[in-house]
């Protein structure tokens, strides 16, 4: 559709009330769009929650690596490794593991890297106009992020993509530790560390808080919340689209795992699988003063308030399968060896939360085979951090007509 015979929307509907569908919501109502956004659980109730709320432009990538199969196959069926595949014969899981092994490439994964860039270039930017604009969470300076190793050859897989990074023209400010030196620069870390890599200039939020606020802007803008609304179809018309028994001029498809059926009816093929990861809060003796991160163990530590929330695994399983206690069994161990002062024993806020992965490690943003219906998900591990940009390249897509030139590389229908 041309820009000039396109015609704005005036009434959206977005289904999902995470970080992506409440940010693509608020962008929308800088348009003058009125919005409804509907959840089946409420705000922040899936993946958004428990997350660990880094907004990293060093470490934000595609998941299908090289490194993932390196990881070896015997390790990715054990309930204590950092990525898990729990057996299956689920054919559409299957499959979906096979399209992700055959990513795992460094050509694919290069590409890959090249279509996500103009999102992570212009991420922090989108959390600067929504606390311009109103909301009222604030992104925290995670200056430095203390990445910990127990050894200084642990931390050449974590150096080699510094160096990557730097040759396409993302260089990453960056100094490293050694010895003494390494363990005295965060009291949290175990006596075992002998090197850090601390970088700088990223930032981190409380998710949970962030989302909130997000919402709480949107609701006085006089956008409408509704939880409780579990959308299972969507249906065209002459002039929109019935969502829930009501006529909007467009929807908006941002429920993070459990996107796949409406999606198929929007004319999307890629699937989109559930990457659950797990965390817990506790106390600890001394908080760190930025967030850890333990890259060989994909550990990570953020203190949030007057607690650090412990964050990691990546289990590909169904969306809606039970909290497995295995996995924060693991996390628990690997925090114990890693970490001191944490009150291990006296846990809250455990979690599982669906990463919404997709095959090629790149998002779905922008719209189906019906110009009216638009998808954003798929973000995998960086639907915090990505989530603003989405939402507002997203809204402009909608607003004007025009897909922004940073979005082409992940349109819904490739």
């Amino acid at each position: 559709m041309s820009r000039s015979t396109h015609k704005q929307p005036q009434r959206v509907a977005v289904v999902g009330a995470g970080m992506v569908g409440l940010s693509t919501a608020w962008f929308l109502q800088e348009a003058g769009v009125e919005v409804t956004v509907l959840d089946r659980s409420g705000v922040a109730a899936g993946s958004s929650w428990g997350n660990a709320g880094w907004l990293t432009s060093s470490l934000a990538a595609p998941l299908p690596e090289p490194g993932v199969l390196k990881y070896g196959l015997r390790a990715m069926f054990s309930p204590s490794s950092a990525l898990y595949i729990p057996p299956t014969a689920d054919p559409r899981m299957l499959k979906w593991l096979a399209q992700f092994a055959r990513n795992c490439t460094s050509a694919r994964w290069n590409k890959a890297m090249q279509g996500m860039l103009p999102l992570i270039e212009g991420a922090l930017t989108a959390f600067d106009a929504l606390e311009d604009g109103g909301v009222s969470a604030r992104t925290q300076s995670a200056d430095p992020l203390t990445a910990a190793f127990r050894t200084a050859k642990d931390s050449q897989g974590l150096l080699g993509e510094f160096a990557h990074l730097r040759s396409t023209g993302r260089p990453v400010d960056y100094e490293i530790l050694d010895g003494a030196d390494a363990r005295n620069c965060e009291p949290v870390l175990a006596d075992e560390i002998t090197r850090v890599v601390r970088f700088h200039g990223e930032r981190f939020i409380d998710p949970a808080q962030y989302v909130g606020a997000i919402a709480d802007s949107v609701r006085a803008r006089g956008g409408l919340i509704a939880k409780g609304a579990d959308v299972r179809t969507i249906r065209p018309t002459a002039s929109g689209v019935m969502v829930e028994g009501e006529e909007y001029d467009a929807v908006v498809l941002a429920h993070g795992a459990w996107i796949n059926r409406l999606a198929r009816q929007a004319g999307v093929r890629q699937v989109v699988q559930a990457g659950r990861g797990y965390s817990f809060t506790v106390k600890m003796n001394q908080l760190p003063a930025g967030p850890v991160y333990f890259t060989k163990q994909k550990l990570v530590c953020t203190p949030l308030g007057d607690r650090a929330r412990i964050a990691g695994t990546m289990e590909f399983r169904d969306v809606s399968a039970p909290m497995d206690p295995r996995r924060i069994d693991s996390l628990v161990t690997q925090a114990r060896a890693l970490l001191k002062g944490a009150q291990l024993d006296d846990r809250q806020d455990e979690w599982v939360g669906a990463r919404p992965c997709t095959a090629d490690g790149l998002p779905l943003i922008g719209a189906g085979s019906n110009s009216r219906v638009y998808v954003a998900g798929g973000h995998g591990m960086w639907g915090i951090f990505l989530g603003p940009v989405s939402g507002r390249l997203l809204a402009e897509q909608i607003v004007t007509g025009q897909r922004p030139d940073a979005l082409r590389a992940v349109a819904p229908l490739r």
